[in-house]
């Protein structure tokens, strides 16, 4: 019966290893992208760059409380410039300093708001919280949405008129119907009396013609108020959003800062710009219960170490008929390095002994009572003895 060797049992056995690890990973992947639960204002990029903007979000600190070290406790108020009004905005979560009576917005999402601005004493919000970073580049961007309708405030800040405003009636224009009746009328006593009497058919169908253009203009009129209605309802429908960039500023004494860049010319989308040391990437903080790659490593190493043992022990019993130590794979190799191992020591061991220092010739013998006189009698016997011993 053949059998495979103990080292293609091994490759075999790390192919199947490695093939279960990329589908763990695979796996992961995949749950991670579906049903994993993600971090507000943190985010990873394709590359690997980790980002973490949790330190830039402003809290609120409850009273006799003290806010974390370098924790900001205010919102961020990016200056308007010519747009007329100042913004004020926070990073991941609503804004601290909590806003009431939001154009257009519900009264349970004004503690949402994340973004706003005030034109004569009315709030409009740029959108609700969200905690969404999109790595683009070197850039992340947030976005907020679900803010005040679009063109509400353009309208109170400019005096814009609305569109579709009727015309305001006037005495005077009755006057000016009859006038124009009157003289169509005369026009037709006019034709009459030159052309001779009209006959009444005639006149039937001309006020027909009359009517049918009526009913054409009412028609026009309809659609064009149609259209309007639409258009309403559009600019209802739209509402406006905010669009935060930001940058990496890697000096530790600048503060962030926000800044207002723009908006479209419908104000329903507008774009900010961020400078923050946190905006830089950073390497990944290991996750509490994850495996890391010493333990992923060490993982494999173990259960390599566990093939080759077990395939070379069922190899060597059962082809080789082996028995004792020689059933383990390749016996003689490692006896061989132990052997090695052994003998190193016993070098180390010996040359270390003759460094160390110490005493030769004769020894001492006992001395006096008083420790301060030689016996020399017993000294010459033992010397004598010596040499007759050494002669032998």
């Amino acid at each position: 019966m053949y059998s495979q060797s103990p080292s293609k049992s091994l490759l075999f056995a790390l192919a199947a290893l490695a093939g279960v690890a990329r589908a763990e990973e695979a796996s992961k992947t995949a749950s991670a992208s579906g049903t994993a639960i993600v971090t507000p204002c943190v985010a990873t990029a394709t590359s690997g760059a980790f980002f973490d903007l949790r330190p830039d979000t402003a809290i609120i600190v409850a009273e006799g409380e003290k806010a974390p070290k370098g924790t900001p406790v205010e919102d961020y108020v990016a200056r308007g410039w010519d747009y007329g009004s100042n913004f004020t905005l926070n990073f991941c979560s609503p804004v601290v300093k909590g806003v009431e009576d939001v154009v257009g917005v519900e009264k349970a999402l004004w503690k949402n708001v994340s973004a706003y601005y005030e034109v004569k004493d009315k709030v409009y919000s740029l959108g609700l919280s969200s905690g969404t970073l999109v790595p683009r580049g070197r850039k992340l961007v947030l976005q907020y949405t679900g803010g005040s309708p679009c063109g509400e405030s353009s309208k109170d800040k400019r005096g814009v008129v609305r569109e579709g405003a009727q015309y305001k009636y006037h005495e005077f224009d009755d006057n000016e119907d009859k006038d124009e009746d009157h003289d169509s009328t005369r026009e037709y006593r006019d034709d009459d009396d030159i052309e001779g009497n009209v006959s009444n058919e005639d006149r039937e169908a001309k006020e027909k013609e009359k009517e049918k253009e009526k009913d054409k203009e009412q028609e026009k009129e309809q659609k064009e108020k149609e259209k309007e209605q639409e258009k309403e309802k559009e600019k209802v429908s739209r509402r406006k959003s905010a669009t935060i960039s930001f940058l990496c500023d890697r000096d530790p004494e600048t503060p962030t800062a926000a800044s207002f860049v723009g908006t479209d010319p419908d104000e329903c989308a507008y774009f900010f710009e961020v400078r923050s040391q946190h905006a830089c990437s950073i390497a990944e903080p290991h996750k509490p219960g994850s495996v890391g790659p010493g333990s992923v490593f060490a993982i494999i190493f173990f259960i390599a170490v566990l093939v080759y043992v077990v395939g070379g022990v069922f190899y060597q019993r059962t082809v080789a008929h082996a028995r004792g130590w020689r059933q383990l794979p390749n016996y003689s190799l490692w006896a061989g390095i132990w052997s090695f191992i052994v003998d190193l020591f016993t070098i180390l061991t010996s040359s270390c002994a003759r460094v160390i220092p110490r005493r030769r010739g004769y020894n001492r013998l006992s001395i006096s009572p008083n420790g301060r006189h030689r016996n020399r009698e017993d000294e010459n016997r033992l010397i004598d003895q010596l040499d007759e011993e050494w002669d032998d």
